[in-house]
């Protein structure tokens, strides 16, 4: 059963998400909050491995309560998927740096957030694909960079490749495919690369990766 704490400042938007997720058998929400500070309480209480988070909220917002999450030692497991009626870049890039897995608009369509849920949940990335592009665009925009980052010497040439084919959005099974390798093995070498990069998922990989200049 995947736990879940849904964080939105009105309360239609609040029940409305509450009632979708409970329809699905494998999902249960364990708690709801208006906004960040009464959030983070909720969550440290429950432990939720997924939190589906509003961006503008009074008081503490959804970029800030992110951020406290993911620096907590004692809410490792949970992932942060935001929601936002917003489709700004600095939204996107600002929730996506404090540490969320995943970043939808709040017109998804109700199978695309139960999907996401679950993806979040086995420890996936998702991030709305007319975001992606942006996101993409951004990263290429961007003047090169002075010196390469310093994990970048620790990679295997195999673990650059591997990185190279999650940026480009890969599965573990296209990859192995790609690179002539099993997906349990690629699956190996992705959960290495998440370690040596300090990062939570394979959305903060596709990041690294554009930053260090792997991928255009």
């Amino acid at each position: 059963m995947i736990s879940v704490v849904v964080v939105d400042d009105e309360h239609l938007v609040r029940s409305g998400f509450a009632a979708l997720l409970g329809s699905d058998p494998e999902i249960t929400v364990v708690g709801t909050a208006e906004n960040g500070d009464a959030a983070l309480v909720v969550i440290r209480r429950e432990r939720p491995e997924v939190v589906l988070m509003d961006i503008r909220m009074p008081g503490r917002d959804g970029v800030s309560t992110t951020a406290a999450i993911t620096a907590d030692p004692a809410l490792a497991g949970t992932r942060v998927i935001v929601l936002t009626t917003f489709d700004l870049d600095e939204y996107v890039h600002a929730a996506l740096r404090a540490g969320a897995s995943g970043f939808l608009l709040k017109d998804a369509r109700p199978s695309e957030l139960l999907a996401a849920v679950h993806l979040v949940a086995r420890g996936e990335s998702v991030l709305a694909p007319a975001l992606v592009r942006r996101l993409i665009a951004a990263f290429v925009e961007t003047p090169t960079i002075a010196s390469k980052p310093a994990w970048l010497d620790s990679l295997t040439p195999r673990e650059a490749e591997v990185l190279v084919a999650v940026a480009r959005g890969l599965s573990n099974a296209e990859i192995g495919a790609a690179l002539h390798m099993s997906a349990a093995t690629a699956k190996t070498h992705v959960g290495r690369l998440l370690m040596k990069l300090n990062a939570r998922d394979r959305t903060h990989l596709v990041i690294a990766a554009y930053e260090a200049e792997l991928i255009r």
